[in-house]
Order: C-alpha cells, then sequence, then structure tokens
C-alpha cells in the first residue's frame, strides 16, 4: 500500500480516480480552476497536469503529427503551451483546496526538479518516457510515489525501469498509446499478471472511448487507480480533448467503478456481460498476456525515448553530452539507439555526418565492416 497524504493507495481500499487534465487547459489559468472543479465535482481524487518545456519532448525537426484535434507541428504547440512554474504552483494549490491530490507528469530534468521544488506529493512517468532512464533515476531520488504508465512497452521495458525505481512505491499503469484506444485490444486481465510478475500494485490509464467498460473491468481485475483524460468539451482545442470525457461521463465512470468495487470481481464481470455481451466483455478482458497492442505497435521506438542529435554532427567528431538528447521520435525523424546506451554514444567519434535531429545508429558510431 501506498500511502498519499491520507489517502491510501493499495489493496483493498477504493480505487484513486485521476482525472487527467494534461495540457487541455491551453495555459489559462482561469480555465484550468474551472476544469479541476468540474473534475472534482465528477468525483476525481486525483487531478493530473503535464508541465512542458517542448525540449525536453521532441526536436524542433519533429514536423506534423496526427493528433485528436488534427494534424499538427507539435513542437510548436508544445512551445505554445509551456508556462512558468508559478502556473503549476497555481494549479497545485486550487487542486488541494478541493481536498483532491495533485499529479503532474515531467518530461525531462528540469521539470521533474520543478515539480519537486513545488512539493509535488507524487509524480506521473508518462509511457513514453518509461524507457528515460535518467528521468526515472532523477525522480526516483524524491522519495515520493510515482505512478508509471506501461503503455507502448514490453515487459522487458516494464522491468528495466522498475530495476531503476525500486517496486515499493509505485503504481504501475496498463495503458495503450493510441488516441483513441481500442476497447477489444485493452487486455485489462494483464493487471492481474502484472501484479503477479513484478510484485507491484497496478491500475490502468484508459484511453478508449466508453465512460464505463474498460474502467469497470479494470477495477475487477484489482486495479488500485484509474485515470481518464477529462474535459469540459470534446468539442474543445486541447490535445486530447476529442478522447476525453466530458463531466457527466467522468462522473459515470466512478459511479461504475464504485459500483464493480462494491459487488466484486465476478459480479461486476457478469455485469458488463449483460449490459455489453459476454463476447465484448471477453475481448476487453483479454489473454492477461503483455504484449504491445496492434494499435500502438507502429509507436514502438517512435512515442519512447531514443538518442538523438541535437545539431549536425560532422563526420570524425567527438560526440559530447549536449550534443545529444533522449527525445520522442515522432514520425518524421529516424529513431535512434535506446537510452541505456547513451555513456556508450557520449564520446563516440562519428562514423559518418550525423544530420540534426536524427537518431543516432549503430552505424554512426562503429566503424563499418572492412574499415
Amino acid at each position: 500500500m501506498i500511502l498519499l497524504g491520507d489517502r491510501v493507495v493499495g489493496s483493498g481500499a477504493p480505487a484513486l480516480i485521476i482525472a487527467e487534465l494534461g495540457t487541455s487547459h491551453q495555459g489559462d489559468l482561469s480555465r484550468a480552476r474551472s476544469m479541476i472543479d468540474a473534475a472534482v465535482d465528477a468525483g476525481a481524487d486525483c487531478v493530473k497536469f503535464q508541465l512542458v518545456y517542448a525540449t525536453e519532448l521532441l526536436h524542433p525537426r519533429s514536423g506534423l503529427v496526427d493528433l485528436p484535434t488534427g494534424r499538427i507541428p507539435l513542437f510548436e504547440r508544445f512551445r505554445e503551451l509551456e508556462r512558468d512554474l508559478s502556473f503549476y504552483a497555481a494549479l497545485k494549490t486550487h487542486t488541494e483546496s478541493r481536498g483532491a491530490l495533485f499529479l503532474c507528469s515531467p518530461f525531462g530534468i528540469q521539470s521533474a526538479r520543478e515539480l519537486h521544488r513545488l512539493g509535488a506529493e507524487a509524480i506521473k512517468v508518462a509511457s513514453p518516457e518509461l524507457n528515460h532512464l535518467p528521468l526515472l533515476q532523477e525522480v526516483s531520488a524524491f522519495g515520493v510515489p510515482l505512478f508509471l504508465s506501461s503503455g507502448v512497452s514490453t515487459l522487458a521495458d516494464i522491468e528495466q525501469a522498475l530495476s531503476i525505481t525500486g517496486r515499493n512505491n509505485v503504481v504501475l499503469l496498463h495503458c495503450i498509446t493510441a488516441y483513441p484506444a481500442p476497447e477489444e485490444q485493452y487486455n485489462v486481465s494483464v493487471l492481474r499478471s502484472l501484479r503477479a510478475v513484478f510484485g507491484v500494485e497496478v491500475g490502468l490509464s484508459d484511453h478508449s472511448l466508453d465512460p464505463e467498460l474498460v474502467p469497470t473491468a479494470a477495477a475487477a481485475c484489482g486495479a488500485v487507480a484509474v485515470e481518464k483524460h477529462f474535459t469540459l468539451s470534446r468539442e474543445g482545442s486541447g490535445l486530447d480533448d476529442p478522447i476525453a470525457l466530458e463531466p457527466r461521463d467522468f462522473s459515470r465512470m466512478v459511479a461504475a467503478v464504485r459500483a464493480a468495487e462494491r459487488l466484486g470481481p465476478e459480479a461486476a464481470i457478469a455485469g458488463l456481460g449483460a449490459r455489453y455481451g459476454r463476447q465484448r466483455v471477453d475481448a476487453v478482458l483479454g489473454s492477461g498476456i503483455k504484449t504491445l497492442a496492434a494499435a500502438e505497435r507502429e509507436n514502438y521506438r517512435r512515442t519512447n525515448r531514443s538518442i538523438h542529435a541535437l545539431r549536425e554532427i560532422p563526420q570524425g567528431a567527438v560526440i559530447r553530452s549536449q550534443d545529444v538528447a533522449l527525445l520522442r521520435t515522432e514520425k518524421v525523424l529516424r529513431p535512434g539507439l535506446p537510452p541505456e546506451l547513451l555513456p556508450r554514444v557520449i564520446g563516440a567519434h562519428a562514423m559518418r555526418l550525423i544530420p540534426d535531429g536524427e537518431g543516432v545508429e549503430w552505424e554512426d558510431i562503429l566503424p563499418s565492416q572492412g574499415s
């Protein structure tokens, strides 16, 4: 069990209901406060945000990205969403004034340290950052509970992350990194497998569209936390608004999760079967075997972090720490080597010119055969 203030998160306690606001406030403090109020009124125990610095996420040459809101230049959008620390301090104050837990995702060392300075009681690591090893090392040193989202990841990725964070103060959130995520691919029964394999508390981060089906199944499978995107209107221009729940539907989700907790696993699943059909529910429950969902498979190595050049690196140059960074690749650039190889890359000689923004590959640092 994990203690967050006076809240217990763990088996036997009511699931922590997390309203993911992300950046849907669009940097407007008044809008953010209204969203916090609406989320808490709809039953959220916790309100979650994202502390964004574009350069911690992407290279400026990342190009256009298809999102629920349309095709946008993602780096520029994140730059528009950057706010100073006082903005997040105000979010934290207002969230806590409503009796809810403030939770936020950092995306690099700077944002992580700023959250620590704010006195965040817990930190959420988003799915693409599960392999951002320096970030995991940084937040693990803070000594606060960590929520680790495990979308677009393998069992080996999860094991590597937990080897850094430890397992005693962690909630591992099962997730599919697709927007929206197909409910029939959610494989919710994997929650039981993850708890058995890793010995950690488990929960669910849900990007599917139905307010009740996947969250209720998760509660029946022992989720100690359920996270869902929240918006005042799906017609809004926030990055995740089209797949988020409006207040009325969020309240429906909360009621469904609480009902499942009262009924117990078997009765909750039987109730879902009566409402949605047993075949559909069985598809949502899945095999319980952790694999990459079909909807997120093509995102693997592109959404997670890899080693990218921050400037053009000439052939023969020694690669310095300031020449590279661990970034999301997205669709235009090529992925680089995984973060655990960063010490191998720094100090290596470039075997060929490495273009600005591109991922650093083995061919960039190892001599070709016969040379």
